[in-house]
């Protein structure tokens, strides 16, 4: 449905705009990080990993080389393997569902709300069972989960609860930042996320000590010092030259933010008498739109209406237009069409619309013309 290679008038990205001191800042340090030859675990790093701890108001950030990495080393880090079972939801990224099972461990899928498009705590609880260990509640679009109440239904039963933050970064529940109440909050630096390296990264916070050493040594070939090698580790570490970046990159975020819920407010306001839905925005800072969904009434108005934007030149797309039960790579698991309902009528009826920090109201106008001339003449 996308064409990669066609140029857009409103595209989904400007990396050029999320480097506002290239030239006075980030290429001098890459210059003496170059040159110093500490690429690997480097000061950059340690740097990093305080920054966004302070940021977030949490005690430990270990950055680890993706989000995939870092769902992976959480679970591996809490022990969770081989015969226990984790509860998450139906509509993710593949990655959320990947790391489970790396680890050893069986899925078990629930369905989501269909207003805030978040798991659904109801189905957890209904999930729990003797061999359940763990449940990961997934912040998103941007939207954040509610961590709290997450938390109790965990506490109660006594199980761990961990967050994927890949699209949060910076997004709050009930007033405090996600990744940072639970057992261990898993975070996506990707290029295309609200805080993002220039290639690969990711990082593990976590209020507890114990998980935070044990990320540490798992990331690190399971040494603690050269040489020694105390359990079988991964290779998973976050670069000094990707620490660097979302290091200078970390100062911006909450204004970053702010301006992506400006975007979406323009786009409430601009479509409110259109035939369409969007995701529940939650309270004060809990949205931080890592993607800006908007529902159709049906597959074919979407994918209509996904055809006439990009037409358009503009750069509209779907996420995720497969839920995870009907993947081929978790067949396994044994889950026919109709098990989700919920998640399987977001996955046909919602489309992404560009959203950007710097996204001018000309921009929204644009876009939102050409959505309604698209009902216009429907």
């Amino acid at each position: 449905m996308n064409d990669n290679k066609r140029v857009y008038k409103i595209p989904k990205y400007n990396y050029a705009d999320q480097f506002p001191d290239l030239d006075s800042a980030a290429l001098p340090a890459i210059r003496r990080l170059l040159l110093s030859g500490e690429y690997i675990l480097g000061p950059e790093v340690t740097q990093f990993e305080d920054d966004f701890a302070r940021f977030l108001d949490v005690e430990h950030a270990v950055g680890v080389n993706s989000g995939t990495d870092a769902l992976i080393l959480a679970l591996d880090a809490l022990g969770i393997g081989p015969g226990d079972e984790v509860v998450t939801v139906a509509n993710s990224f593949h990655a959320t569902a990947q790391a489970i099972v790396r680890c050893g461990a069986s899925p078990v899928l629930v369905d989501c709300g269909d207003d805030d498009f978040l798991i659904s705590l109801d189905q957890v609880a209904a999930a729990v069972n003797s061999r359940t260990r763990a449940v990961v509640v997934v912040h998103l679009f941007g939207r954040a989960a509610d961590v709290e109440s997450a938390a109790a239904l965990c506490d109660h039963r006594g199980l761990f609860l961990i967050e994927d933050c890949a699209q949060a970064a910076g997004a709050r529940s009930r007033g405090k930042r996600v990744g940072t109440t639970s057992h261990a909050g898993c975070w996506s630096f990707a290029p295309a996320k609200n805080l993002a390296a220039a290639g690969d990264g990711g990082a593990v916070t976590t209020a507890h000590g114990d998980t935070a050493r044990q990320v540490r040594l798992l990331r690190h070939f399971g040494q603690p010092v050269q040489n020694r090698h105390d359990l079988v580790g991964y290779n998973s570490r976050l670069d000094s030259l990707q620490a660097l970046l979302l290091a200078q990159k970390l100062k911006h975020l909450d204004a970053w933010n702010t301006a992506r819920a400006r975007v979406a407010d323009g786009y409430r306001q601009r479509l409110s008498e259109l035939p369409l839905s969007v995701q529940e925005q939650g309270g004060p800072g809990e949205h931080v739109y890592h993607l800006f969904q908007v529902r159709a009434e049906s597959a074919e108005v979407r994918d209509g209406l996904v055809n006439c934007l990009q037409d358009a030149g503009v750069d509209a797309v779907v996420r995720y237009p497969v839920p995870l039960h009907l993947q081929g790579a978790f067949s396994f698991l044994g889950h026919r069409r109709g098990a989700f309902p919920i998640a399987e009528a977001l996955a046909q009826q919602t489309l992404c619309l560009p959203i950007r920090p710097d996204l001018s109201e000309r921009d929204l106008d644009y876009v939102c013309a050409v959505i309604a001339q698209f009902f216009g003449n429907s």
